[in-house]
C-alpha cells in the first residue's frame, strides 16, 4: 500500500490530522493506497508556504522559470510509462490512452507556458503627442487551483504550468478519487528544482481541501474545473470576497451529422468522441443529432462498430473502454440508462455493467451505451450523464437541429460534419459553445481560448487567456508634455 503525502513547502509531508481516504483502482474495485485526509490546516500550511515564495518567485526572471519548467516537462516525458500506468490504475483508463494523450499532453502543458512567457508582451497606446500609455501585467499572487478526476494530470498541469510561469505561487487541490499522478509530479517538482513554496499540492475532499481554498482570504484567485453545481458554490462564496474565478464546469455536447458528410470519416470520429475515455470527458459528443435520409444508415453502422468495441483490462491493448472512475459513479450512469427506458426510450447496445473474470471481475466497467427514441428536451438529453452513453435523434431542417442543440443549461463544445463551408460557417456562428469542432474532435491548439458558455464555465483557458488570467493589468499613462 501507497501512502501518498502532501507536497508543502517543497517537502513531501503527512497531512496534520494524520488520517487517510481509501484510493480505489476502479479497475479491480479495490483500494490500493491511501490520500491524506487534508483540512484547513493542511491548507494553510500551503498558503503560508506560497506566500513565504511569492516575492522571490515573482520577480524570478522568466528564462529562469522557463529553464525550471522545461526541466519538469522533461521528467514528465522521461517517466511516461511510470505516469500512464499510475494514471490508468487511478482512473480506469486504457494505459494506451494515458500513454497516447494524458501524460504527453501534460509534459506539453509546461512546454507550452514555459515558452509562452518568453513570447508574453503588454500593450501601449500612444496619444499622439500628448501621452503614452503602457500596461504592467504582474501576478496575482497565491493562485486556488482545483482540479477534476477525468483527465487528472492533463488539467492539473493545465492550471499550474500558466500559473506559475506568470510568477504566481500556488495551492492546489487534484481530485480525491485521482490523487496518484499529482502525488508523482510533486517528486518530480522537487528533481528539477522548484523552489519551495511555488506549488503546493494539497490532497483531501473538496468540501474539506476545496472549501478552505475558496474561502481563505490570502488566496485572491480560484481556477476551478468540475461539476456545474460545484462551481456555483464556489462562485457564491468567492464573488462576494471579489476573487478571480475560472469555472470550466459541465457539457452536454451536440454532435450534428448533415447528411453531405464524409460518412467514414464521420463515423470513426464518432466512435471516439462519443466514448473516449468512457465518455467521461467534457467535449464528449453525447447527444447526436443525425439528418433523417441517413438516420437508418447511420444508427445500423454505428450500432454494429459500438458493439465490437472491447471493454477490458485497461492494461490490455485491444480494450477500447476500461473502467469509470469508482462504484458512485457507475452506478449514477446506470441509473440514467434506467431514466432513459422510463422516458420512452430503445437502448439499441449497451446498458449494463460488464463483468470480467479473475482479479477484474469486481471492477467498476460498463458497456457502451446507444439510446434511441427520446425527446429533445427528457432529462437524459438535458443532463451531463458523463459516462458511456450517448443518444441518438433524427433532424429534418438545420433551424430544428440548433434548437435541440442550444436546449440545454449547457454550452461548452459541439461537433459539426458537412462538407458545405456555408452551412458550417452559418451552424458555427449560431451554435451556443465556447467550442466548435468542424468535422474533426479534440483537434487542440494550446494557442487558443478554452472554455464554455451558459452553465459551462465563466472565463476562458489556454494561450494568453491564461496568462492574462493569471496576472494583474495596470494601466500606467505618461504626459509628454
Amino acid at each position: 500500500m501507497i501512502n501518498i503525502k502532501n507536497y508543502i513547502n517543497g517537502e513531501l509531508i503527512e497531512p496534520v490530522g494524520q488520517t487517510y481516504i481509501d484510493n480505489y483502482n476502479p479497475s479491480i474495485g479495490k483500494v490500493y493506497s491511501y490520500i491524506p485526509d487534508s483540512d484547513e490546516r493542511d491548507v494553510e500550511l500551503a498558503t503560508e508556504a506560497a506566500l513565504k515564495a511569492f516575492p522571490s518567485w515573482s520577480v524570478t526572471p522568466k528564462d529562469e522559470r522557463s529553464r525550471i519548467m522545461l526541466k519538469i516537462s522533461e521528467l514528465i516525458e522521461k517517466n511516461l510509462e511510470r505516469f500512464a500506468i499510475a494514471e490508468s490504475m487511478d482512473n480506469g483508463k486504457p494505459v494506451s490512452l494515458a500513454r497516447m494523450v494524458d501524460i504527453p499532453r501534460a509534459a506539453a502543458n509546461f512546454h507550452f507556458y514555459a515558452t509562452a512567457i518568453l513570447h508574453y508582451a503588454s500593450e501601449s497606446h500612444s496619444m499622439e503627442d500628448t501621452a503614452i500609455n503602457y500596461t504592467l501585467r504582474t501576478p496575482v499572487g497565491v493562485a486556488g487551483c482545483i482540479s477534476p478526476w477525468n483527465l487528472p494530470l492533463y488539467l492539473f498541469t493545465w492550471k499550474i504550468a500558466p500559473a506559475i510561469a506568470s510568477g504566481n505561487c500556488v495551492v492546489a487541490k487534484p481530485s480525491e478519487v485521482t490523487p496518484m499522478t499529482a502525488y508523482l509530479l510533486s517528486e518530480l517538482c522537487i528533481e528539477a528544482g522548484l523552489p519551495k513554496g511555488v506549488l503546493n499540492i494539497v490532497h483531501g475532499y473538496g468540501h474539506k481541501v476545496g472549501a478552505a481554498i475558496t474561502v481563505h482570504p490570502k488566496i485572491p484567485l480560484v481556477s476551478f474545473t468540475g461539476g456545474t453545481k460545484t462551481g456555483a458554490e464556489i462562485a457564491r462564496v468567492a464573488a462576494p470576497m471579489f476573487k478571480k474565478l475560472s469555472l470550466e464546469l459541465g457539457g452536454k455536447n451536440p454532435n450534428i451529422i448533415f447528411a453531405d458528410c464524409d460518412f467514414d470519416k464521420m463515423i470513426k470520429t464518432t466512435l471516439n468522441s462519443s466514448f473516449a475515455n468512457q465518455g467521461q470527458i467534457c467535449l464528449c459528443g453525447s447527444r447526436i443529432f443525425i439528418e433523417r435520409s441517413i438516420y437508418e444508415k447511420f444508427k445500423t453502422e454505428f450500432v454494429t462498430r459500438v458493439k465490437q468495441m472491447k471493454v477490458g483490462n485497461p492494461a490490455d491493448k485491444d480494450s477500447k473502454l476500461g473502467a469509470v472512475v469508482s462504484k458512485s459513479h457507475m452506478e449514477k450512469v446506470l441509473s440514467y440508462v434506467d431514466l432513459a427506458k422510463q422516458e420512452g426510450g430503445t437502448v439499441l447496445c449497451g446498458g449494463h455493467q460488464v463483468k470480467l473474470e479473475g482479479e477484474f471481475a469486481e471492477g467498476y466497467y460498463i458497456a457502451p451505451t446507444v439510446i434511441e427514441g427520446l425527446n429533445y428536451n427528457c432529462r437524459t438529453n438535458q443532463e451531463e450523464i458523463f459516462g458511456p452513453v450517448v443518444t441518438l435523434t433524427p433532424f429534418d431542417t438545420e433551424e430544428e437541429v440548433l434548437m435541440y442543440a442550444n436546449s440545454t443549461q449547457y454550452g461548452l463544445a459541439s461537433i459539426v460534419w458537412t462538407e458545405n463551408l456555408t452551412r458550417a460557417h452559418r451552424v458555427a456562428s449560431n451554435l451556443h459553445a465556447g467550442i466548435v469542432w468542424i468535422n474533426c474532435w479534440l483537434l487542440r491548439d494550446l494557442r487558443t481560448p478554452f472554455g464554455g458558455v451558459k452553465g459551462s464555465g465563466v472565463g476562458r483557458e489556454g494561450g494568453f487567456e491564461a496568462l492574462h488570467f493569471f496576472t494583474e493589468p495596470k494601466n500606467v499613462c505618461i504626459k509628454l508634455k
